[in-house]
């Protein structure tokens, strides 16, 4: 069941799998959307890794990974094709055997046109045995769920249709509020004062992002908390400090 805890926080990891993706071939556009996703949900994404399409690499992440955090997502590898061998490395990580499953052969067999369910395509209906599947309202082929691992497609759309699917199932945390503060000034400027605020309010996590255009120099310092109230005190704290730093730059 999802619901959000207040109790604990949740954790996730992102295991992208794919040679094109370490080659460049492929550029990766799911992190960010996950980040994006999970974030809305309240859960935080701790950590991301990027694999090749090898089976010991594979298994020795999920299993690392699983044993850390809350849930694993991952990317990549259950299409169609010989190198598509994500399904059977989970399978290997859960020490699971993995088959057709009739579940998944009959959402392709329903979907593709008499005599074009190729032995290929049946591919994509293995799974590992105990194994809940993922709906994949784009292009039909399941994605699915083992323990607390979420193997899902690499390719954009499809992953995305597949997170739809899975996010009322998930628990989640308190989220993370946060709050910009725009600086007109050069990020050294404002560094001392954002590291004695950060120790003041540990609750907090204060980033500083600089940016320049046509020559001139800004910063945006971002300040983010599960607190609202120590979020607020911290932000104007923050503010402060940005007024006064201009202050003694104009003086």
């Amino acid at each position: 069941m999802s619901g959000e805890s207040k109790d604990k926080i949740v954790t996730a990891a992102f295991l992208v799998i794919g040679d094109e993706i370490l080659s460049g071939r492929t550029k990766d556009k799911n992190i960010g959307y996950l980040a994006d996703f999970l974030t809305a949900l309240g859960i935080d994404l701790s950590e991301v890794r990027i694999v090749p399409d090898e089976e010991d690499r594979i298994v020795e992440a999920v299993n690392a990974l699983r044993a850390r955090y809350t849930y694993v997502f991952t990317s990549g590898g259950i299409g169609p094709t010989h190198d598509d061998i994500t399904a059977d490395s989970i399978a290997t990580a859960f020490g699971v055997p993995i088959d057709h499953d009739p579940r998944a052969v009959k959402i392709l067999t329903d979907f593709y046109p008499q005599g074009q369910v190729t032995e290929a395509r049946l591919r994509m209906a293995r799974i590992p045995q105990g194994a809940d599947l993922i709906e994949n309202a784009v292009s039909r082929a399941p994605g699915f769920r083992i323990g607390n691992v979420h193997v899902m497609a690499g390719v954009p759309s499809v992953m995305q249709s597949m997170l739809d699917a899975i996010g009322p199932t998930l628990e989640t945390g308190t989220r993370i509020l946060s709050r910009a503060i725009d600086a007109d000034l050069p990020e050294s400027r404002i560094a001392g004062p954002l590291r004695e605020i950060q120790e003041a309010y540990p609750g907090t996590m204060i980033g500083s992002y600089p940016r320049s255009i046509d020559g001139r120099f800004s910063t945006q310092i971002v300040v983010r908390s599960r607190d609202e109230d120590l979020l607020d005190t911290a932000a104007e704290a923050v503010s402060a400090a940005v007024a006064a730093a201009v202050a003694a730059r104009s003086a």
